[in-house]
């Protein structure tokens, strides 16, 4: 069955904006589009507009844009990732099963024997969803796949690194240890110091990215800042 033209133009440009194949700021010509992905204008407005609705796209004068990478929203998607993954940890040391923490170990072990940005990214979010999915908490579970969308652009540009992605794996696999003993606050605290790590490498790749110049330069802005 064919792909609906409103969810491929949705899929393909979602995957182009998290990725930056689509940058940060850039303008979005509805013919340009048009020619890129096949559609006619219809699907493709409709895609932008539940594009924006996730705060990817934004409405400018002269049509569309991709968002900008704004500081202050990765700040607060880091505090708000924080709370809600620490909450489903603390479920998941009681109620992860063998099989899931034997997946869980897969995913890090698969991103140890590939080590590429792409993999880095893949896996360090499914990483993630797997995670909070062990708590069996829907909710829970539904809030850290939505920071985890929120973050792929920024986290796109740190896992470029091979020190950040193998930070990642080490921290990913002590998690994965202490849920498997069921020492809850030996997984809080290691969750916690993730997560700051993360932030704080999130927020310096931002910081690195803005002092740049040129055509390859990317549309960052902190909203927070006055």
């Amino acid at each position: 069955m064919d792909e609906p033209g409103e969810a491929r133009a949705y899929r393909q440009l979602r995957i182009a904006i998290l990725t930056l194949d689509l940058s940060p700021g850039e303008r979005l010509s509805e013919r340009a589009l048009e020619s890129r992905l096949g559609l006619s204008r219809t699907p493709i407005r409709a895609a932008l507009l539940r594009l924006g609705g996730e705060g990817l796209t934004v409405r400018t004068e002269r049509g569309w844009a991709v968002a900008s990478l704004d500081i202050a929203e990765v700040r607060a998607a880091m505090e708000y990732r924080e709370i809600v993954e620490v909450a489903a940890v603390r479920l998941a040391v009681d109620r992860a099963s063998d099989p899931d923490l034997a997946a869980l170990q897969e995913l890090v072990d698969t991103h140890r024997s590939h080590d590429d940005p792409e993999t880095g990214l893949r896996d360090g979010g499914d990483f993630h969803h797997a995670l909070a999915a062990t708590s069996g908490n829907a909710f829970l579970a539904a809030a850290v796949a939505d920071t985890i969308t929120r973050l792929t652009r920024v986290r796109w540009l740190e896992v470029r690194s091979a020190a950040s992605r193998a930070h990642a794996r080490d921290e990913h696999a002590a998690i994965i240890d202490a849920v498997a003993h069921r020492d809850a606050d030996r997984a809080v605290a290691l969750t916690l110091a993730h997560g700051r790590g993360t932030r704080d490498r999130l927020l310096a790749v931002l910081d690195e990215e803005r002092g740049r110049r040129g055509i390859h330069s990317l549309a960052i802005v902190d909203s927070a800042a006055g």
